[in-house]
């Protein structure tokens, strides 16, 4: 059902070779095996299209949110380069793929900093655009003491990607191994991408944050959508209060058009649906300090370890490991594991 063929676990490990090993003859079954694993380190890492949001995020630390019309003193404030696309987009490699992101910025003091951002996370930014006359898009993000946070979101540049630059970047999205993609940019362009996408026959995942205003459920015709629970219940109207719940929803958004889907659940885990079953996966117990990236961590580590590895409950634990990862450390690209900090938190007892 879920599980399926994964990559080899020593693929991305070096074959060690002394002097006294080069003298050694082996017999013809251990030079199969020798000439298997050198196949298999030749495999490159999975090819992962990013398309979405690139903004720079202004973090305020508080010790409680303001109410409506309450003025507060925060306790620190600084800017870190962010924007879901973007974040997912380094999650991705920091996790392990070869990633391409597709985006915009504006033409302000910032787009500089957000590309060369990227490229310093070695993120493919060559269908990065700057757009004239326009912002960048920016994030005030307020997180709480308790690690929680509120954002507010001005799209700038990111409202300019068209389905002109979807249909411009056609030959990255249908050579890659999964397109990634959110909802901080115009629903139009999603769209046009994911058809590019299921044309060719690539993986679409969706992100479906911020849920929009216009939405529709053509949007839902992707391999995977990856709702938490506060959009999945906006998507379907149910209430998700329990794993129940979360499962009523998870199957409504597979009938409304989704192939599978992954629904976040904070502290209670993640709600996995897939081959007509729903699985529950349990949290990694962690402190929680921030969990502005916990979700772009968890989506870009996703769709790298799916493409590597076509099990989705493998896929998602992976993802969950980078989730409460990000939520141990402050800010959003700061948070974001690597391969090897994912790796030691999904063995550790």
């Amino acid at each position: 059902m879920f599980a399926s063929r994964c990559r080899n676990p020593n693929i991305g490990k070096k074959l060690a070779w002394g002097k006294d090993d080069q003298q050694l003859e082996p017999d013809n079954d251990e030079m199969s095996r020798i000439d298997n694993r050198k196949s298999q380190l030749q495999i490159p890492p999975p090819n992962v299209v990013v398309l979405g949001s690139i903004n720079m995020d202004v973090m305020i630390r508080c010790a409680t949110l303001p109410r409506r019309g309450q003025t507060i003193s925060g306790s620190s404030s600084h800017e870190v380069c962010g924007g879901k696309g973007a974040n997912q987009a380094v999650a991705a490699a920091k996790a392990g793929g070869s990633v391409r992101m597709i985006g915009r910025v504006g033409d302000d003091a910032f787009s500089q900093r957000l590309v060369t951002n990227l490229v310093e996370h070695r993120v493919d930014s060559q269908s990065v655009r700057k757009t004239p006359h326009c912002a960048s898009g920016l994030a005030i993000v307020a997180v709480e003491d308790s690690g929680e946070n509120s954002i507010l979101l001005v799209a700038g540049a990111n409202g300019c990607l068209t389905f002109e630059d979807a249909n411009d970047c056609r030959d990255a999205i249908t050579t890659s191994d999964v397109l990634l993609m959110q909802l901080e940019v115009p629903t139009a362009t999603v769209l046009a991408a994911a058809q590019i996408a299921r044309d060719a026959g690539v993986r679409c995942i969706l992100d479906p944050a911020p849920v929009p205003h216009d939405w529709t459920d053509r949007l839902l015709e992707v391999d995977l959508i990856c709702p938490n629970e506060t959009e999945a219940g906006e998507i379907t109207g149910v209430s998700i209060e329990t794993i129940a719940d979360a499962e009523e929803a998870a199957r409504q958004l597979h009938r409304r058009g989704a192939k599978n889907v992954v629904i976040t659940l904070g502290a209670r885990g993640t709600l996995l649906f897939a081959g007509g079953r729903c699985q529950h996966i349990e949290p990694i117990p962690i402190q929680a300090i921030d969990t502005t990236a916990a979700g772009d961590a968890f989506a870009g580590a996703l769709a790298v370890r799916w493409a590597e590895c076509d099990d989705l409950v493998d896929a998602v634990n992976f993802a969950s490991a980078a989730g409460a990862f990000a939520a141990t450390n402050e800010g959003a690209q700061p948070s974001l594991p690597t391969r090897t900090e994912i790796e030691a938190l999904r063995t550790t007892p």
